[in-house]
């Protein structure tokens, strides 16, 4: 084990998706990587990588040395002393799951290092519980897309094959927008009406990526639940998640809890360059600036390559640096 190292590759996410609320996800083709092995002297060493990562800690308070603890107590393993080192192209606090690939990067790599005694549910069910919903943790540990729920107790999930010919175009303000002020933004109660409508438009969605209805999306991505009381925390959201199909999309939605916006559009639609232009300059007109980007539905959740025996001489960067697209 001394002599073992891991590194897993973990996509990001996108939640919701519209009308599913914390039940909704899609892996995207942006990823975060975490490489981890056991210090048999010396102390805990983490090495963050990129200016994303700026003001994570780099002592035994950070979140992945804290989750690969949790992982080797209940496997009945004692590893105090860990060497991790971190890069992630997926932006901190913009709706797009860098929390939810964090921890799944850690507990795949933590497994892995002592053998994979935890199964894949077992995962599962810890990352819900941290992340409080299953709908990004779900969507980075199976790729593609994901139906979930949660009772507070455990967590189920089906997962959905992306349509080959589905692209997603973000928007990503230059700023963040925590998760928990998000949170805030939404009413303690809503009218029956606007839960019917939830849930249609909901059902309808799921339905209508399993079978690929392309020409449903628009209508089944229409949400009452929390993107119209979010709304006011990103200018320019309304007016793009109401006008993006005149320009393109199949449909529009607030990635996860934003600032991130995001469409879905149909592969070798002539209107691609027309959309990306409509998002950046209603972003543009409200004083924001925005980064936009291409990218597919992941088909594939964390990809593990493990070492065994004394370590080479290549670093962590070298490793990794032919497959960073951000």
């Amino acid at each position: 084990m001394i002599n073992r190292k891991v590194i897993v590759k973990v996509p990001a996410s996108t939640a919701n998706l519209g009308p599913g609320f914390d039940t909704l996800g899609m892996a995207l083709s942006l990823y975060a990587w975490i490489e981890m092995s056991a210090l048999a002297s010396g102390e805990t060493v983490i090495d963050l990588h990129g200016d994303g990562l700026n003001g994570i800690p780099r002592d035994k308070s950070n979140l992945i040395y804290k989750i690969a603890q949790l992982v080797f107590d209940e496997a009945g393993v004692a590893i105090p002393e860990l060497h991790i080192s971190m890069y992630s192209e997926i932006p901190l606090t913009r709706g797009l799951g860098s929390s939810a690939s964090a921890i799944i990067g850690a507990l795949t790599a933590a497994n892995a290092l002592i053998g994979n005694p935890l199964e894949q549910d077992r995962l599962f069910q810890i990352a819900t519980k941290l992340e409080g919903h299953p709908d990004n943790v779900g969507a980075s540990l199976f790729g593609g897309i994901i139906v979930s729920s949660w009772d507070g107790s455990r967590a189920e999930l089906i997962r959905l094959e992306p349509h080959p010919e589905l692209d997603v175009l973000v928007a990503i303000p230059a700023f963040q927008l925590s998760t928990e002020k998000a949170r805030h933004a939404l009413p303690s109660q809503i009218a029956l009406n606007d839960a019917v409508f939830n849930v249609a438009s909901s059902s309808l969605l799921v339905a209508a990526l399993a079978s690929g209805r392309f020409d449903l999306i628009k209508h089944a991505m229409r949400d009452r639940l929390h993107q119209p009381y979010r709304a006011a925390l990103i200018p320019g959201m309304a007016t793009i998640l109401e006008e993006a199909t005149a320009h393109g999309a199949l449909g529009a939605a607030l990635s996860g809890a934003g600032p991130t916006l995001l469409a879905l559009v149909e592969a070798g639609s002539p209107q691609r360059g027309e959309l990306e232009a409509f998002l950046k300059a209603t972003l543009l007109k409200e004083g924001i600036e925005a980064q936009t980007m291409w990218l597919k539905p992941c088909v594939s959740g964390p990809e593990l390559t493990v070492w065994e025996g004394p370590d080479e001489s290549a670093s962590f960067m070298e490793r990794i640096k032919g497959e960073i697209i951000a």
